[in-house]
């Protein structure tokens, strides 16, 4: 439907993939007028333009496709720039588009500003598509539920989950209705231009992630700060009490504060904690059991807190317990997160592929008190390896680093001693080649875990193609 607000308004997106194309789709519909801006060479274009072919020859007449590169002729008489999430604010295009006054927006900033029902948005360096995923459930275990009364009333008629996880929520938002639930994942590439938040907001954690692309922790974490900047007195903020990063930004939370770790929150504050085997919301004065611990079937201390910081944002959102509970149980987690790949040789191969920083691969490592042998590496975020490093020599048995950071892991590590962990330690160039270097070495009873610390950009389009290809050569050793 055309919006007067749209309508024959110019619109520069910069970036053809996944939150571009969503973006443009919306924004046609609305009578914009659209140019699809991409550093894609020209003969790369075909796969992309198709998944727009269906678009009506109206909307057809006022998109225009731009690939090659960013040349600054683009912004000739736009009205309004879009960087999709990708595209770093320090190139050129962008920066001259700010020089000359032309307002930045995303799509998640242009869904927030339209979106008809209350929305939940997750962020964090570790765990925030977990988290999201986990609150998608709960949430949907609430449909038709009041979170007052817990009885059956249609005010949540339909939960959506998606943003930085599945598909761009804009492409719903004319099917959304005021009596629905959106749940947000939000990176810091999104929040970095937004003005607007959503009325949950949480902040998982905050650790070193992405300084090639934020030129330092304050940026980073400023760019993270942003979901709790622009709240109101309304609205509400959790974050994370254990980590320094998420708990950091306590004072500039303008509305109701939860917490959640393992510890109680304050006297009169809300929140997720754990007391023995058992998890707990507070409501401030009194504790309620949500679930044993023993029924979380997410592996490690990083998944009990994603699981605490669920119950939170559910609490947050007015969920009903025993909607947290019924979206607890059987969720056994995603692809590419700790996925049991296969049992060969005696030993549990896991596909930990998302973990693209030295701290979630740490996080992985830990999961497990059996023998490792690791498989590390990828590409650099110019992130530090200090204490990853420290780790590998306590508990990784093996160690096999591949792709680009191979070399600077390497020389981190260390030559190890004779008789220490790692008890051997090589290098590889591809991924393919470390998997069979780990079929090597690996013995009954051991671990073998890619945990690589590093992006997969240096030799797969993303940690998602990296995972399944690690899927496939694993399930093929004979």
């Amino acid at each position: 439907m055309i919006s007067a607000e749209w309508d024959r308004r110019k619109v520069l997106i910069v970036g053809a993939a996944r939150q571009g194309l969503a973006l443009a789709r919306y924004l046609l519909g609305k009578g914009a007028c659209v140019i699809l801006n991409d550093r894609q060479p020209v003969e790369q274009i075909e796969t992309v333009q198709q998944s727009l072919s269906d678009l009506d020859e109206k909307m057809t007449a006022r998109l225009e496709w731009q690939f090659g590169g960013h040349p600054l002729e683009a912004l000739q008489g736009v009205d309004l720039v879009c960087p999709s999430g990708g595209v770093p604010l320090t190139l050129p295009l962008i920066v001259e588009a700010q020089r000359r006054g032309i307002p930045l927006s995303n799509d998640s900033q242009i869904f927030l500003e339209n979106a008809p029902c209350r929305v939940i948005g997750i962020t964090g360096s570790a765990g925030k598509t977990t988290t999201t995923s986990l609150v998608g459930r709960m949430a949907e275990m609430a449909e038709g539920y009041t979170p007052e009364q817990s009885q059956p009333d249609p005010l949540i008629r339909r939960v959506w989950v998606g943003g930085n996880i599945g598909a761009p929520l804009i492409s719903s938002l004319d099917e959304m209705s005021s009596d629905d639930l959106a749940v947000m994942e939000l990176s810091s590439f999104q929040l970095e231009l937004m003005t607007r938040s959503p009325q949950v907001a949480a902040v998982l954690n905050i650790t070193p992630n992405h300084l090639d692309r934020h030129a330092s922790m304050q940026a980073y974490t400023a760019a993270k700060a942003r979901i709790l900047d622009v709240q109101d007195s309304q609205d509400v903020a959790v974050l994370g009490q254990e980590d320094p990063g998420s708990w950091g930004l306590a004072d500039r939370v303008h509305g109701e504060l939860l917490s959640f770790g393992r510890k109680r929150p304050a006297e009169g504050q809300r929140g997720a904690c754990v007391e023995g085997e058992r998890l707990f919301y507070w409501d401030g004065s009194l504790a309620e059991e949500i679930v044993p611990r023993s029924c979380i079937r997410l592996r490690g201390e990083h998944n009990l807190l994603n699981v605490l910081a669920a119950c939170a944002i559910g609490a947050g959102t007015g969920l009903p317990i025993q909607a947290m509970r019924a979206g607890i149980a059987g969720f056994s987690g995603l692809p590419h997160r700790l996925e049991l790949v296969r049992i060969w040789r005696g030993a549990e191969w896991y596909n930990d592929s998302i973990a693209t920083a030295p701290e979630r691969a740490m996080a992985a490592i830990r999961s497990f008190d059996k023998p490792i042998v690791l498989l590390a590496g990828g590409r650099d975020k110019l992130l530090p390896w200090d204490e990853f490093a420290q780790l590998v020599h306590q508990r990784v048995d093996h160690l096999v680093l591949f792709g680009e950071a191979a070399d600077k892991i390497s020389r981190v590590i260390g030559v190890p001693a004779a008789g220490s962990r790692p008890y051997t330690l090589r290098r590889c160039s591809n991924l393919k080649e470390a998997i069979q270097v780990a079929a090597d070495v690996v013995e009954p009873g051991d671990v073998v875990l890619l945990a690589p610390g590093g992006t997969s950009f240096d030799e797969f389009r993303d940690f998602e193609e990296r995972g399944e290809v690690f899927r496939k050569w694993v399930s093929e050793l004979s």
